[in-house]
């Protein structure tokens, strides 16, 4: 084991050749920590003791090969993401084939070139960042959701079936299965901006006053200076639809008074499953309404408050929503959508 460089990423190398151990320690020592196993079974010892960001594995090792090892490894969720590296002499495709089809990522072939190495683990570690940071703001977003709930009178499986309404909804309506699955990461964000509403009005039980209503209003935009302008499609996503979410096909929404197809499409989409959620589900200050009566005054609101063209497509797929709706009515625990 070389320790040696504290924060350095982590690398796990497989060999039983102790000279291919050394050779590999001598391309890598100077900018990783290295960990070495010279059979599959320490190779698996070590991975459960200090978690690499990647593992070299050969493949032709006696009692368990590499690709063994790698099946073994993959098996356990903590493990799964971690990137493996066959290297081997072998040169069949089919072998290649079968490396990467039980989770590898690449293979780097013996004689061992140094340049070779250090420039795939480069690549593959550059990756494993990659998706760290997106997994990192991906739950940045689900956590300010959250903390939106403690300021407002919802349960918080209200964020979690509108989300999933407006998956099911994009997805009708022609998006991507990538899109799609932006919009339900996205949109439990949609309130966010309450927050930064005082309590007084935010909790109020009774109907605001015209005063109590102006501040109301601002939430949109507290909301988006909350999430801010940002590169990434996902925050770029929950940025439009908390500043656009209240925003109706007329022009009498806010907080700008955009009216049709100004209103960004995921905007109007979250509309559609954050009204008929809402009117569906008891609140404090008022009982469900049944879903005929919530469908019949989606339909009512075509072309007035929602998108005249996205509504016949949230009846077409009542039957999904209303799975939503049992998996997560009032009984579920939330923490699920968070664990």
């Amino acid at each position: 084991m070389n320790d040696s460089i504290p924060g350095a990423a982590k690398i796990l190398i497989v060999d039983d050749e102790p000279d291919n151990l050394r050779v590999m320690m001598q391309i890598l020592q100077d900018d990783y920590q290295l960990y070495f196993a010279k059979d599959g079974e320490k190779a698996l010892e070590l991975v459960d003791q200090h978690v690499p960001d990647l593992v070299l594995m050969d493949v032709m090792m006696p009692k368990m090969d590499g690709f063994e090892t790698c099946i073994k490894m993959k098996e356990r969720v903590e493990f799964s993401h971690i990137p493996v590296i066959f290297v081997t002499a072998m040169a069949e495709s089919s072998d290649e084939s079968y490396g990467l089809q039980i989770g590898g990522v690449d293979y780097i072939t013996k004689p061992i070139n140094g340049a070779v190495v250090k420039a795939r683990v480069k690549t593959h570690l550059s990756l494993v960042s990659v998706k760290e940071v997106e997994q990192t703001r991906l739950e940045v977003i689900r956590r300010l959701g959250r903390a939106a709930e403690y300021k407002d009178n919802e349960t918080g499986l209200h964020v979690i079936r509108m989300s999933h309404f407006s998956r099911l909804l994009a997805v009708k309506a022609g998006f991507s299965e990538n899109e799609a699955e932006l919009i339900l990461h996205a949109s439990p964000m949609h309130d966010v901006g309450k927050i930064g509403i005082p309590d007084r009005i935010l909790l109020k039980p009774g109907k605001l006053d015209s005063d109590e209503w102006e501040i109301m209003k601002q939430h949109p935009l507290i909301g988006a200076q909350i999430i801010g302008k940002h590169r990434s499609r996902l925050l770029m996503m929950a940025h439009d639809i908390a500043l656009n979410h209240h925003e109706k096909w007329d022009g009498t929404g806010y907080p700008n008074g955009l009216s049709g197809y100004d209103i960004p499409r995921v905007a109007r989409v979250v509309a559609i499953a954050d009204v008929f959620d809402a009117l569906t589900t008891e609140r404090p200050y008022k009982h469900a309404w049944s879903v005929e009566d919530a469908l019949k005054y989606l339909n009512d609101q075509r072309g007035v408050h929602l998108d005249p063209d996205l509504v016949p497509l949230f009846v077409a797929i009542l039957p999904e929503v209303m799975n939503i709706k049992e998996r997560w009515g009032e009984c579920a625990n939330k923490e699920d959508l968070y664990a």
